[in-house]
């Protein structure tokens, strides 16, 4: 290579140079998205992630995506295996991220765990995550089931203008509610069992220190933000019996409910992405 570099024309150097470093910085970027994936972390500040990429994206167009908090004593690792939810992201067409919560649990204000800012590593997160995929903003959810959903709810009130909206599933905010959230009204389908006692739609105590909050209560302090109707109207989303506030600003307000303990379904997921994204 050294001799045929001293063969050519001065006059070629620039220009060779110049697509070598082109060169480059396209295999800089092909690693960078490539790095890390399902089953080797995403490293960022504060932690790490994991992300399913869906079979059937043509790697360059815009990709929404779905941004998935896992419950008490999980991991970003146990969220790639689970077969349901990396489907439902295909069939979707998202892009899966699940951050891992450090400890298997999450910090949020008024959990017994404080090993980190939550909030500052999840800006983290889609940092890197819009640094290595062409990501749509107007169509990223986030989700979370139990102790991840109350991350979602958290998410909502401190870093919700990065997302286009909610769906925690069994589980809600911890005590002390927050009155004063930087970010606005969120569009938030709440899902829960009616029969959950780990998560207790009226709430429960959790050791001498800490609440998760009732439901309700939740959703009340984006009810009033937004200026809802008192009562909600009655609707469906799937199998679930729904009620769904009126006049909220164009935004969306939902509970929906089953009849079961503390479970989740990929096929809520599914079913409430699609009932936010049919709200456009």
């Amino acid at each position: 290579m050294t001799s045929t570099l001293k063969k050519l024309p001065k006059r070629f150097l620039p220009a060779l140079a110049l697509a070598f470093a082109i060169g480059l910085l396209a295999s800089n970027a092909g690693y960078a998205r490539d790095s890390c994936g399902e089953f080797s972390a995403c490293p960022v500040e504060g932690g790490d992630y994991r992300v399913h990429v869906p079979a059937d994206w043509d790697g360059e167009s815009q990709i929404p995506a779905l941004v998935y908090f896992h419950g008490w004593k999980g991991s970003a690792d146990s969220v790639m295996w689970n077969e349901g939810l990396t489907k439902a992201a295909d069939d979707l067409g998202v892009l899966l991220v699940a951050p891992n919560g450090q400890g298997k649990s999450w910090s949020f204000p008024g959990s017994p765990s404080h090993h980190r800012d939550e909030i500052a590593f999840v800006a983290h997160v889609l940092d890197d995550v819009e640094a290595r995929y062409p990501i749509a903003p107007d169509r990223t959810v986030a989700a979370g089931f139990s102790m991840g959903a109350s991350m979602a709810w958290f998410t909502a009130c401190y870093l919700g203008d990065r997302f286009d909206g909610f769906i925690p599933v069994a589980g809600a905010y911890w005590n002390p509610i927050p009155t004063d959230c930087p970010s606005p009204v969120p569009n938030l389908i709440q899902i829960h069992g009616t029969s959950d006692t780990v998560v207790p739609m009226e709430g429960r105590p959790i050791g001498d220190s800490s609440r998760q909050s009732d439901v309700m209560e939740s959703l009340t302090t984006w009810r009033k933000r937004a200026g809802c109707a008192a009562q909600p109207l009655p609707a469906e989303l799937g199998d679930l019996a729904c009620e769904r506030w009126q006049s909220c600003g164009g935004k969306r307000l939902e509970l929906c409910t089953h009849s079961g303990g503390h479970e989740i379904e990929p096929g809520w997921i599914e079913d409430a992405y699609r009932a936010l994204q049919a709200s456009h």
